[in-house]
């Protein structure tokens, strides 16, 4: 790929976002009816390419219940309110009624209250007991301390999700978790990330990862940029992964490995984007706090607004735009890409004239 001379003693490569390209139509189209977006992972099956953000902005147990029984897959927050506390539903209300620098001290406090192993069962158990697929996420720095209690109550996906995940960890403080012996005796599927380049894909892949997160997460929230000056577009991160996927199924003889586009999932046209770019699904965050029915009241926060110590995420104002099932489905009453994310979806693969998700990752894209 061409570089780019920053100076004299700095080269660099040029990126892209999903703003920055376009999907270009082609000579067929197709009925959006027509078109299939079910998407399979391991051992099990959706209807929806799409996967909530375990973020106490987007997902309860009642919200991951209901993406469930739409097709879709909700991976709760581990290290979240739902955990710490027995009813976190007046702490969700306070968050949202914080103004100005209050809202991260207080964040902090709420934050600080002990995870507790019986809520983890109790949560995963609920969504369990609804009868779809129980997904629940917990961050690196967590994962060894609490993944028993998380398989011995059933999750049936297992999300290590952290701003930026490698295979290769290097501490001198403590032992760093060794995510290829821990994904490997583990007897759940395991998605991680998030990661941005093709080496660290490829690095993640293979440690026996069922899926790959690409990005940062949280996209809408992050400060990542500003606080650390760490930031990889998304379009240009996606494609890299895609093609460390190809890869990697060649390098191990026909194991495939999902990518997942998780960050800068703002509209329907980002969606589609992502895996026109490459990507299997996508996890999505601001869209779905945007529902009436989501736990932040209109606000949106990842676990980066409440660090103790390094804070570089912010707690966001979106609008409330209708309910989670009309951002998925319609009928949407605005233009701008915030509701009917699937139908969005559906009518782009139409557009262009392909019939299934595996296809679309084949279609032109242009810098626009």
């Amino acid at each position: 790929m061409t570089e780019i001379q920053i100076g004299q003693a700095k080269r660099a490569r040029r990126a892209y976002s999903f703003d920055d390209i376009a999907i270009v139509p082609s000579r067929r189209t197709r009925d959006p009816e027509e078109v299939n977006i079910d998407w399979q992972i391991d051992a099990y099956r959706f209807e929806l390419p799409v996967l909530a953000a375990p973020m106490d902005s987007v997902m309860s147990p009642e919200t991951a219940i209901a993406l469930g029984r739409h097709g879709g897959l909700g991976v709760l927050n581990l290290e979240g309110l739902w955990t710490r506390y027995d009813d976190p539903r007046d702490l969700l209300a306070e968050v949202a009624g914080l103004e100005g620098i209050e809202a991260t001290a207080r964040m902090q406090e709420i934050y600080a209250e002990p995870i507790r192993h019986e809520l983890i069962t109790e949560r995963l158990r609920e969504v369990r007991d609804a009868g779809v697929t129980v997904a629940g996420a917990l961050s690196p720095q967590r994962t060894k301390e609490f993944a028993k209690v998380v398989v011995d109550a059933g999750v049936d996906m297992f999300v290590i999700r952290g701003t930026t995940v490698s295979a290769e960890h290097v501490s001198s403080q403590a032992e760093p978790l060794n995510l290829k012996e821990f994904i490997y005796e583990l007897d759940v599927p395991v998605i991680v990330g998030g990661c941005a380049t093709h080496q660290a894909a490829l690095h993640l892949m293979r440690t026996g990862a069922a899926g790959v997160l690409v990005g940062f997460g949280g996209g809408a929230a992050h400060t990542t940029r500003t606080v650390l000056g760490v930031a990889v577009p998304m379009a240009s991160s996606v494609a890299d992964v895609a093609a460390a996927r190809r890869d990697y199924l060649d390098e191990s003889g026909g194991r495939y490995v999902h990518v997942i586009a998780d960050g800068s999932i703002g509209k329907s046209g980002d969606l589609a984007k992502a895996i026109a770019c490459g990507a299997d699904a996508v996890m999505v965050g601001s869209p779905f706090a945007r529902a009436t029915d989501a736990p932040g009241h209109g606000f949106h926060w990842g676990t980066e607004a409440h660090h103790e110590a390094l804070p570089r995420g912010r707690r966001v104002k979106l609008d409330q735009v209708g309910s989670l099932e009309e951002i998925l489905f319609g009928p949407s009453r605005v233009a701008d890409g915030t509701m009917n994310l699937i139908g969005a979806l559906r009518r782009s693969m139409a557009t262009t004239g392909y019939t299934d998700l595996k296809e679309f990752q084949r279609v032109e894209v242009v810098l626009g």
